[in-house]
């Protein structure tokens, strides 16, 4: 079977003829589903990536800004001043740093789309071949497949444990808890 043939080219439900298939139909769902996520990754990137060159630029400024009112003379005037200065630097540095931890949870976030697309697509491939869909060999080799695209840790022990029996709801609840036990408010460089 080519590409070509399995390819779904368009709803057939509202008038099914005898080759409709709903695996046809779900194949296409899931292709949409893929298709709508990557667009929204791309669009937000773009921002995200203007959002951290300010962010960084600003956290560069906020540092010159700093060691300028830090030579200030500490007697008088000036030392008032200085010290409502530097008072407001330390604020807008630590509001920074807290934009550069959301910025690293936005990252985290088009990983797990990014799995998510992937999974999507492999799926969608799947049962959309009829050679491969009832054969279990083709599931275990996609479970794999889909099991080598994750790189944390946390998902790895989700993904095993629905495959293991665990329901989706619990072994989310307990990824959504083990991500906030170990994360927290760190940043992570990865």
């Amino acid at each position: 079977m080519t590409d070509e043939s399995r390819k779904p080219l368009g709803t057939r439900a509202h008038a099914p003829d005898l080759d409709w298939s709903q695996v046809r139909e779900t194949v296409l769902m899931m292709e949409l589903s893929a298709g709508q996520i990557e667009a929204a990754m791309k669009d937000s990137g773009n921002s995200v990536e203007v959002l951290t060159e300010v962010f960084t630029t600003m956290a560069g400024y906020m540092g010159m800004i700093s060691e300028s009112v830090a030579a200030l003379p500490e007697q008088g005037e000036s030392g008032e001043i200085k010290a409502n200065l530097l008072g407001a630097a330390s604020h807008v540095s630590g509001m920074v740093h807290q934009a550069i931890i959301a910025f690293q949870f936005y990252d985290k976030l088009v990983q797990r789309l990014s799995h998510v697309n992937h999974s999507l697509s492999s799926l969608s491939d799947l049962v959309g071949d009829r050679t491969r869909l009832y054969d279990p060999c083709e599931w275990v080799a996609l479970q794999e497949k889909i099991r080598s695209k994750y790189t944390m840790r946390e998902e790895i022990e989700m993904f095993e444990a629905v495959l293991a029996g665990m329901s989706v709801e619990e072994a989310l609840e307990k990824f959504m808890v083990k991500m906030k036990e170990d994360h927290g408010d760190d940043i992570e460089l990865f």
